[in-house]
């Protein structure tokens, strides 16, 4: 089931829109607000778990180690990466 939600945008952005429809970027105006209301809710998304993590480390910070470990762990894979060997 789909809803219909008017909605009202500056003159200038309409036309921008209708540059990129016609560019064929989009297949038209509703096309491009879906994927571009996707694009924000996805975004939105990921600022939420960002923000949870965020709340969990100020409750139970991460310990020194970890994190200088993580980055040598990452530092050797890099490396094996660039050397043309297996990281693992």
């Amino acid at each position: 089931m789909t809803v219909q939600i008017p909605v009202r945008i500056p003159e200038r952005d309409a036309e921008l829109l209708d540059e990129a429809v016609a560019r064929g970027r989009f297949a038209s105006r509703s096309e491009a607000l879906r994927e571009g209301l996707a694009l924000l809710l996805r975004e939105e998304r990921e600022r939420e778990i960002e923000e949870a993590y965020r709340r969990g480390y100020e409750k139970v910070p991460q310990e020194d180690w970890i994190g200088e470990a993580g980055l040598a762990l990452f530092a050797a894979w890099v490396e094996a990466e660039e050397q043309g060997k297996e990281p693992l």
